[in-house]
């Protein structure tokens, strides 16, 4: 029986730079007081957001994008020629044919790339990122564009108090790349299907719904196991960790599973991603772009141990332990 070729497969794979991109407008909560029935202080209270970034009229996912990646590239000391494949975690394309990632490639000039959308929702990073890592190890691209980014303006109701406070436009990008040792560990990953309603979009014609009471619950239960498993798939303690980046969905959330992850065992001096605060909720974009602030911020530094966990609609959720490059 004829056998076939295997891709050369490498030691590890880590990420190589960082990048992100923010809309130019910014709207405060004081701007959204002018308009529905809120207030700062009740925006602060509840979710913790004192700004967010809102996209142009012509802004579109695959324009910030194209600059997030870019710049990613830039910073990881490569050219366009030296990425083989490119991931975009989008759920907030206007329409899901052409794909956005194809289009990035060529814009940014990288020629014939694997290119695909994934669509994990809040999640969506973390699940490219590992599924970019699997792919480098196995041999199959070398360096691999891996852009969280979304236009969530785009599928939000402006005058629902419920979701319009929270969401936000951007886009964070990182390079995945082959590497002599392994500095982005396996994923803890997986789904709940049967809470699927409590974020959606019904079709085309609607808007984001979301039963925050519900997301609030299920985050600040399940979300911390999912940290502590991610860390001990890579073989770290929480103790080693030193900076913890899940999903910029609620300040409160935040806090509520760093204070959990801190009472198993992580430092009190673990800093921790709060880039909800002037950001907004930017879905797949916010962890790359948090760490990407955090990074030029001079809050962390390169080879810093960095734990991450995504999580969002599906319900999907995932995390893994990378090194800061």
């Amino acid at each position: 029986m004829t056998t076939f070729r295997a891709p050369q497969a490498v030691a590890g794979s880590r990420i190589l730079g960082l990048g992100s991109y923010q809309p130019e407008t910014v709207v405060s909560n004081h701007d959204l007081a002018q308009r529905m029935d809120t207030s700062d202080e009740w925006i602060r209270e509840r979710v913790g957001i004192v700004n967010r970034r809102v996209a142009a009229k012509d802004e579109g996912v695959v324009d910030m994008s194209v600059i997030a990646g870019t710049k990613a590239i830039e910073d990881a000391g490569l050219t366009p020629a030296d990425i083989g494949g490119v991931i975009v975690a989008t759920c907030t394309m206007p329409s899901t044919i052409p794909n956005a990632a194809a289009q990035v490639a060529t814009r940014i000039g990288i020629q014939a790339a694997a290119a695909f959308d994934l669509n994990a929702a809040c999640a969506g990073f973390c699940y490219a990122v590992a599924t970019a890592a699997d792919i480098v190890r196995g041999g199959s691209v070398r360096n691999f564009l891996v852009i969280g980014a979304e236009k969530l303006t785009d599928w939000t109701h402006q005058d629902d108090r419920s979701t319009a406070i929270i969401f936000a436009d951007g886009a964070g990008a990182v390079v995945v790349g082959a590497g002599d040792t392994n500095e982005i560990g396996p994923v803890a990953w997986g789904s709940d299907g049967s809470m699927s309603e409590v974020i959606r979009i019904d079709d085309r014609d609607s808007f984001i719904h979301q039963e925050g009471q519900a997301v609030f619950r299920w985050a600040t239960t399940q979300v911390a196991p999912v940290a502590i498993r991610a860390a001990e798939l890579a073989g770290v303690e929480l103790s080693d960790v030193d900076v913890f980046a899940p999903h910029q969905a609620n300040l409160r959330i935040i806090e509520a599973i760093a204070k959990r992850l801190r009472k198993n065992g992580a430092r009190e001096d673990l800093k921790v991603a709060r880039d909800i605060v002037e950001s907004g909720n930017t879905s797949s974009a916010s962890i790359p772009m948090a760490l990407d602030h955090m990074r030029s911020a001079g809050e962390i530094s390169s080879g810093d141990v960095v734990l991450m966990v995504g999580f969002g609609a599906g319900l999907s959720y995932a995390g893994q332990v990378v090194r800061c490059p």
